[in-house]
């Protein structure tokens, strides 16, 4: 009898059939003994299943017997890569992700996999703002500590910080658009290693060596929202992935919760409006926790660096949220000019206490 785990490159490679997808082959498995049944089932069979159309079962049946080596092609790229597999068929499949709608029927990761484990789903803009940085980082920070993994999209922007706040105090799944090979976007090489290194999970349902295209996003985001038992929007504009993200969430019976932000602020309207349409507002880790029935970590006070009279002068003036210019800060210091404001700045910077953002313009670096 065939190994379980063997049986998940012949459900990999039946997926490379056009016109079968996750849906259509979860109703066979459904209805037939075994995925390699389904492999070597001719045309009449499949048909006879109810399932695909006669048109589509000779197409299937044909795909299986020309690539009769696809199966072992794709295990020996897993192995080669030191990829592993899960299957809908096995126990430590994901049990929340088995009720979304079409499930990836194989994932292949690296790290560790826990079927069991609580999650929330972080995701934001690519285009992402002071504001909706701080958040991300702070947010996932304090729900990791409390023990939830958090789940992202390992996308620029908000699903980075979102993984990098988690990685300070506990575990993080990224959900790729691509092969789990493949860093998208290659800066992230060194963080999608940090998650698998640390405890959480790199993940995808796309074969290895597969280059990220835009329709694999969408179809990603399923997945997000389906491992989690909510997700938050922490910055999100009106026409963002981000949306499509939450309303997977909303269609699978999840939870949906958002950052409010500006009214003037573009970056800022989809969450403003799904908040309007019944997301549930929040501000601050703890309104999720208590959704989750956890309790709130216990706050960990940290010890700043030491700042001169000049820098503390300076500090007091930025904001969190709204990054001035030079001109602007030095507009604003109560005792007027200060000489070395570019050389105190870059100092203040290097001590983490400040951001420059692309326009030369500066905020506080962590929300207090």
């Amino acid at each position: 009898m065939m190994k379980l785990n063997e049986a998940n490159f012949y459900l990999a490679a039946m997926l490379r059939c056009p016109g079968i997808g996750c849906r259509y082959l979860q109703r066979l498995l459904e209805v037939m003994e075994s995925p390699l049944a389904i492999w070597q089932a001719d045309a009449q069979t499949l048909a006879d299943t109810k399932v695909l159309s006669p048109r589509l079962s000779e197409r299937l049946a044909d795909f299986c017997r020309q690539h009769k080596s696809v199966p072992e092609e794709i295990q020996k790229a897993c192995a080669q890569k030191q990829i592993q597999t899960v299957s809908i068929l096995e126990e430590n499949y994901p049990e929340v992700l088995r009720e979304i709608y079409a499930p990836p029927v194989v994932l292949y990761y690296n790290g560790i996999l826990e079927p069991d484990a609580r999650r929330v789903a972080m995701v934001g803009s690519r285009r992402y703002s002071g504001y909706g940085q701080s958040i991300a980082l702070e947010f996932a920070e304090q729900l990791a500590a409390a023990g939830l993994t958090v789940v992202s999209g390992a996308a620029r922007g908000i699903d980075s910080f979102s993984h990098l706040g988690a990685l300070k105090s506990g575990r993080t799944v990224a959900v790729l658009g691509c092969g789990v090979d493949i860093a998208y976007p290659s800066e992230n090489r060194k963080l999608l290693y940090d998650i698998a290194d640390s405890g959480g999970v790199v993940i995808s349902e796309y074969e290895p060596g597969t280059r990220p295209l835009p329709a694999y996003f969408p179809a990603r985001n399923r997945i997000i929202s389906g491992l989690a038992e909510g997700t938050l929007v922490v910055e999100a504009a009106s026409r963002s992935g981000s949306l499509i993200t939450a309303e997977m969430a909303l269609s699978a019976g999840r939870d949906v919760y958002a950052i409010p932000g500006s009214i003037f602020a573009p970056a800022c309207a989809g969450c403003n409006h799904l908040i309007q349409q019944g997301a549930k507002l929040v501000t601050e880790p703890g309104d999720i926790l208590e959704e989750f029935n956890l309790a709130r970590p216990k706050p960990v006070k940290k010890s700043g660096p030491k700042l001169t009279a000049e820098e503390a002068a300076i500090y007091q003036v930025l904001s969190f949220e709204h990054p001035l210019s030079m001109d602007e800060i030095m507009l604003s210091l109560p005792d007027g000019e200060i000489a070395n404001l570019s050389y105190l700045l870059l100092q203040m910077e290097l001590k983490g206490i400040v951001i420059e953002n692309e326009l030369h313009c500066f905020r506080r670096a962590e929300r207090e």
